[in-house]
């Protein structure tokens, strides 16, 4: 019996950066093949060159369907799986309405696993096979995410959220103590075991005292490889919150910044609302800006700066920001990043999206040399679209005159149904 399967259908792979390079940097193998050996990507190339190549291994022919890395959702809430598409709040008022009720919960481990479990196989089902998840203050809920993953075999990355300031409700806070001895408690467990990565994960300033960011700073200098997480600039109402709270901050990133939160290794979320020297740090630090534009709608909080940004040279990933994103689709997703962007005047062009969603995520969070492309020796988290997966999206893909016009009606119109295989580490999960 082999462990080798050879996936058939049509193959896109990404050989650079389509923003920096082009679409040519987007690779199709109209008639592909990719071989999983060993959890990983062992070989690519043309159907006929590797039936040859590899006659022991297990054919599955996915026809014209197309092959892709498995996503990469790059900022993610676990907690509030139960609480997606809530109505009528913007950010402050999100959180005290819908968030931190929701998030008191997390004290039971019980329940910290069910929606754990629930979270991660309905984000599979999408075709999302990796995410960077906050979890709650509760060092049971980060368990139970790094459990449910574990389980299932995926690369994800995970932190125990700390809020200690008063603006945080009774039974959602911390202490800059044991928000560092947690942290690192959970460092010391799970950071680097299979396929986990920890983050420290400080909410974000207005939730945290100035000593719960300088020991969380203090711990991610001990924890260098570790990524940091947290959000940045979402809306107008909470950067004017920042500023009272920090009165001698230079600006919203400057409350990380003098407390050791700035490096090369954090993400942050949103970042719509940037000050000049904001952006000029962000890119010479090599940080990560991540984009979720579903949640920044559906809460009111702005336009991202997709195309300013590149020119930047900064480092972009893509998110649905469940819950406060409004839907748990990586394709959704896709389809507001090129609305949000249209309404800046720029139209992404699908190689540019899909690049996002997999190799740009995947790169946000420093892992792009194990996930989010086809390549040989890379992680097997692969997926299978169905360019044809309703009648509407069929017969729009049917006038298409190449891949990227038969691709593009997926990223807009499509759903679950579009994913039509998913292999995790080599072994089909969905």
């Amino acid at each position: 019996m082999t462990d080798q399967t050879l996936l058939l259908g049509r193959v896109l792979r990404f050989t650079g950066d389509p923003f920096a390079q082009g679409i040519e940097a987007a690779q199709i193998e109209e008639s592909g093949a990719v071989l999983l050996s060993g959890g990983k990507i062992a070989n690519h190339g043309t159907a006929a060159e590797m039936r040859v190549a590899h006659p022991q291994a297990r054919v599955v022919d996915h026809g014209g369907k197309l092959i892709v890395a498995g996503f990469v959702d790059a900022h993610v809430h676990y907690p509030q799986t139960g609480i997606i598409a809530s109505w009528g709040k913007q950010l402050i008022d999100w959180l005290n309405t819908y968030t931190f009720p929701e998030e008191m919960r997390f004290h039971d481990p019980a329940y910290a696993a069910e929606i754990a479990g629930l979270y991660l196989d309905t984000v599979l089902s999408r075709g999302t096979t990796t995410v960077a998840s906050y979890c709650t203050i509760h060092p049971a809920s980060v368990t139970a995410f790094f459990q449910a993953a574990e389980a299932r075999n995926m690369r994800v990355v995970a932190g125990k959220t700390c809020m200690d300031r008063d603006t945080a409700p009774d039974g959602l806070r911390d202490t800059a103590q044991s928000a560092y001895d947690d942290s690192r408690a959970l460092i010391g467990t799970w950071h680097g075991r299979g396929r986990a990565t920890c983050a420290i994960t400080p909410r974000f300033s207005p939730t945290s005292t100035e000593a719960q960011l300088e020991a969380l700073g203090s711990l991610w200098a001990e924890h260098p490889d570790c990524l940091m997480q947290t959000h940045l600039s979402e809306q107008k109402p909470e950067i004017e919150w920042v500023r009272g709270l920090y009165p001698n901050a230079r600006d919203y990133l400057d409350t990380y910044e003098a407390h050791g939160l700035l490096g090369s290794n954090g993400l942050y979320g949103h970042a719509i609302h940037l000050e000049p020297r904001e952006r000029d740090r962000l890119a010479e630090v090599g940080a990560a800006l991540i984009h979720c534009p579903t949640s920044n709608t559906f809460i009111g909080s702005g336009l991202f700066d997709m195309a300013g940004l590149m020119a930047e040279g900064q480092r972009i990933g893509l998110a649905t920001d469940t819950g406060g994103g409004s839907s748990f689709s990586m394709l959704r997703t896709m389809a507001a990043a090129y609305e949000v962007a249209q309404l800046r005047g720029t139209a992404l062009h699908p190689a540019q999206l899909i690049w996002l969603a997999t190799a740009g995520s995947a790169r946000a969070l420093r892992m792009g040399d194990k996930i989010g492309n086809i390549s040989k020796g890379m992680e097997g988290d692969v997926i299978v679209l169905d360019l044809q997966s309703t009648p509407a999206i069929a017969q729009r893909a049917n006038r298409a005159t190449n891949l990227w016009e038969a691709l593009f009606p997926t990223i807009m119109m499509g759903d679950d149904r579009a994913v039509a295989a998913v292999y995790v580490a080599g072994r089909q999960a969905v």
